[in-house]
């Protein structure tokens, strides 16, 4: 990869801004129609007790960086929060509870809540937009890297993720940032650049807990780099005590990275947003909360098990002053590793399970991804497996071709390892929450695509070596169509994703592409952050009031909504194992109408694995009595009519 000026001429500019400006009016659009998603319900009021209160009781489980950052907006309104509610008062991490009171029972405008918290997270997708460009300017060129940050603007996972309050596009962001900062380290080792590279792993510490995977991941880097370095100077007389001292210095420089972002980053951020959460309460949720954690306390006398002591080290630490902030830090990681263990039980493929499966993430990558993306993909990866066989036949002897690989494209190979990483630890893991996972691995994943491309389309063989001739003409010829049909081809590639991008909106979060039936199909395949994750509770509420036949609706919702907050008395909760209402004793008169988030109705009608049952109430078996499920894989009653994509709606009589 070269290096680049960073400033881009103003025709870049421009068509910058104008990627900019169309992801920000996508991300707009969503914002003020998608309602409350799952997460956020816990998120946003978690950010606000942070930046208002400066208490970290609420949602322990991620870091502060993008919930304090979502939050900041509401300081300017006069909203009531519930501080004397038990779910912040004495339940443990009461989230849900106080994110329902906080929006819907508060008297409160939640909409307006949501949409100002929202702000935050649009305009830290924009950064990583401008981020992206700017990293691979210096690579690829100001032009070429017009095109990953294209890709990223667009796509229909990072315009869903990009407006809601949730960890993933924070997550993407601080992986960026850090591992640019820690590979400008590794190119020019200074006080200066290592103290920024831990600023960064800082950042990308209190973005998201999985990018503790930079410590193993910067590990490997430097040693790679290390070797390569060691490798060269071993040729020009190096010795073996000079090798052995630059291993120290680098190894004691990535250990003074950590510390600089713990102690620049983590501690301060976390010291105040625990000024006000009084010590007694933390360490009597931290034990409550790591009560059965790698099997629980160890009995009297006996020394713990080695992932246990690190939960008894965490309620220590809580009882002391200075350490609470790095308590409430570990304490976060222990619950993630906790959650990750236990899994996530969700639809996949034709079965409810909790187990994971390790081709969840591979088959929602491709049915996610929008199809001209993948090609974009596939010719990236078929250029460089051609590069790959074509330096392994060359006639420089091994070291040569190792040695001009990692000098010229230790960027290239840091982002193939991250990609390479973050991959067969979320395929290994039994979590499976989501596209939105892999978030972390698009700005690498798209800027190694538009770095292939580079290279194929400007690659050219060299010309004949006579002066003029009939054949030097020809060859030109032929090397211009070949160039200009290559420019079409990403130009056709480009307008279709582009379309894909403005036919999918503003449902981006249920955006599946020809692969997975499409947007309106893609359910049969995944649900959950996939598909329905509650964004379309105020589509529902747009439905039935075009529809004035509608007087009553039972629903049975997912998301962070409140069906009774914006349908009033029209709206009557309801779960499978309340029956048919238009046929329950309870209801005079009957209700005609039921909307079921298909997230829902999916965990209910699906077959289990054997270790998840289910209760026959909790089937729907009235409702598939009623209709028969559709043929085909991941088939669900026929509905009537839909809110948004996910909001199935069903006239029962």
């Amino acid at each position: 990869m070269q290096q680049s000026s960073l400033k881009p001429p103003r025709t870049v500019k421009l068509v910058l801004l104008g990627i900019c400006l169309l992801s920000l009016a996508f991300m707009a659009y969503a914002t003020f129609t998608d309602s409350g998603t799952m997460d956020e319900l816990a998120h946003i009021p978690a950010g606000y007790g942070y930046v208002k209160y400066l208490d970290f009781r609420l949602n322990p489980e991620h870091p502060p960086l993008l919930k304090a950052i979502s939050a900041f907006p509401l300081l300017f309104f006069d909203l009531n929060f519930p501080t004397d509610a038990r779910a912040w008062t004495t339940d443990v991490n009461g989230q849900w509870e106080a994110g329902a009171k906080f929006l819907y029972e508060s008297g409160n405008d939640a909409d307006e809540i949501i949409r100002w918290s929202r702000l935050g997270p649009v305009l830290l997708t924009l950064a990583l937009v401008l981020f992206i460009y700017f990293w691979a300017a210096e690579l690829i060129g100001k032009a070429w890297a017009l095109l990953p940050a294209f890709l990223f603007a667009l796509s229909p996972t990072v315009l869903a993720h990009g407006h809601y309050v949730t960890t993933d596009v924070a997550a993407a962001f601080g992986v960026a940032f850090a591992t640019y900062f820690f590979l400008k380290f590794l190119n020019a080792p200074s006080r200066h650049t290592r103290f920024f590279a831990g600023l960064a792993f800082g950042v990308a510490a209190v973005a998201k807990f999985s990018t503790a995977l930079l410590v193993p991941y910067f590990f490997l880097l430097l040693f790679v780099h290390l070797g390569v370095r060691i490798w060269r100077d071993w040729g020009q007389g190096a010795s073996f005590k000079n090798s052995l001292f630059l291993g120290w210095r680098l190894i004691r420089s990535l250990i003074v990275i950590f510390l600089v972002g713990a102690v620049f980053v983590i501690y301060p951020s976390y010291y105040l947003f625990t000024v006000n959460y009084p010590m007694e309460k933390q360490v009597s949720d931290t034990s409550f909360i790591l009560g059965s954690f790698a099997g629980g306390p160890a009995p009297e006398g006996e020394t713990c098990r080695p992932l246990r002591c690190l939960a008894e080290l965490n309620i220590s630490m809580a009882k002391q002053p200075l350490l609470r902030p790095f308590a409430q830090y570990l304490l976060g990681i222990l619950m993630v590793i906790q959650r990750s263990a236990g899994g996530n039980t969700a639809y996949f493929l034709g079965e409810v399970s909790g187990t994971g499966s390790p081709w969840y993430f591979p088959i929602i990558y491709l049915l996610k991804e929008p199809v001209p993306v993948l090609a974009l993909t596939a010719v990236a990866l078929l250029f460089g497996i051609f590069r790959f066989l074509k330096g392994l036949v060359s006639p420089k002897n091994l070291k040569t071709k190792v040695l001009d690989y990692f000098t010229l494209n230790f960027s290239e190979f840091a982002m193939l390892l991250f990609v390479a990483i973050y991959w067969l630890w979320s395929v290994r893991s039994p979590l499976n929450i989501g596209y939105r996972h892999l978030l972390p691995t698009l700005p690498f994943l798209y800027i190694l695509v538009a770095s292939f491309w580079r290279g194929w389309i400007t690659k050219t063989a060299a010309p004949p070596s006579e002066e003029g001739g009939l054949r030097r003409i020809w060859f030109l010829t032929l090397a211009f169509s070949r160039t200009s049909l290559k420019y079409l081809f990403l130009a056709v590639l480009l307008v279709w994703f582009s379309l894909e991008t403005a036919l999918a909106a503003p449902h981006f979060l249920s955006y599946f592409n020809q692969f997975g039936g499409g947007t309106r199909e893609g359910y049969r395949y995944v649900t959950d952050s996939n598909y329905d994750w509650g964004q379309d509770l105020l589509r529902l509420k747009k439905w039935v009031e075009e529809h004035p036949e509608v007087d009553r609706i039972a629903v049975d919702y997912f998301g962070a909504g409140n069906p009774k907050y914006y349908l009033g008395a029209k709206a009557e909760g309801w779960w499978s194992s309340r029956g048919n209402p238009s046929t329950s004793s309870g209801q005079v008169p009957p209700i005609r109408w039921l909307a079921v988030s298909v997230n829902t109705l999916q965990g209910a009608i699906q077959p289990l694995d054997e270790n998840h049952p289910r209760k026959p109430e909790d089937e729907y078996r009235w409702l598939t009595e009623l209709r028969e499920p559709s043929e085909g894989l991941g088939g669900v009653p026929e509905p009537d009519a839909r809110a948004g994509m996910s909001m199935f709606i069903y006239k029962l009589f």
